[in-house]
């Protein structure tokens, strides 16, 4: 009887974990829909419950907070979907296809390809928090956060050139991140595309070229 019930519960347990997934990734599309249409002041927690077919408390329970939830939306943005997020960032192909490529400008090459889907995906939600910030600490604290969690991000980029004795001789790993997080910041992408009206080809050329001039030694 022992050996009957066991693979029941285990079952059932692996499909309630299922649904909880599915679930967050419920509530992420539906946030990030509203948040895109309507701005984030003008979204409230109950609203999205209700869009989403959950209770407040299930939103609380996984997000905490409404700043929460919109830096889960946002994270979801960047990876490609709320399924893409789940995964570790160093397993998703992208990054790793920039990890396993052996020639430094190509993997600057890479890296500046993943930018104009990036701001296509997130620069909506992006420039709703920019604009909200000044008038929320809550919002200004996540926009810090997130800025702070890409130089991050890109300062193991860096970091990764060095150890391969790639990078630009005298430049540090610090000076080189903060060169990276300006060149693939949103206000960058937005004056180039969105005031100038660059393709994003052209963007993405232009980034690589200017990444490769900041990062690499002189060809």
């Amino acid at each position: 009887m022992t050996d009957d019930v066991k693979p029941r519960r285990a079952y059932r347990s692996t499909r309630r974990a299922e649904q909880v997934a599915q679930t967050r990734r419920d509530i992420l599309a539906t946030a990030g829909a509203l948040f895109r249409e309507n701005g984030y002041a003008n979204v409230s927690m109950p609203l999205i419950a209700s869009e989403a077919g959950v209770a407040v408390e299930t939103i609380y329970r996984s997000f905490w907070s409404k700043a929460g939830l919109f830096s889960a939306v946002v994270d979801a943005a960047v990876a490609g979907g709320a399924a893409r997020a789940e995964v570790p960032v160093v397993e998703r192909p992208a990054i790793r296809a920039i990890v396993e490529e052996p020639d430094p400008r190509r993997q600057i090459a890479r890296y500046a390809a993943t930018q104009p889907g990036i701001h296509r995906r997130a620069g909506p939600l992006l420039r709703v928090l920019r604009d909200a910030a000044p008038t929320d600490p809550e919002l200004e604290a996540l926009w810090t956060s997130i800025e702070d969690g890409r130089r991050q991000g890109q300062a193991g980029f860096v970091g990764m050139l060095e150890d391969r004795g790639a990078l630009r001789p005298g430049l540090s790993v610090e000076e080189g991140r903060d060169g990276l997080w300006t060149l693939t910041s949103l206000a960058v992408f937005d004056m180039l595309v969105r005031t100038c009206g660059w393709t994003v080809e052209r963007y993405e050329a232009w980034l690589a070229d200017r990444l490769a001039d900041v990062l690499l030694p002189d060809a």
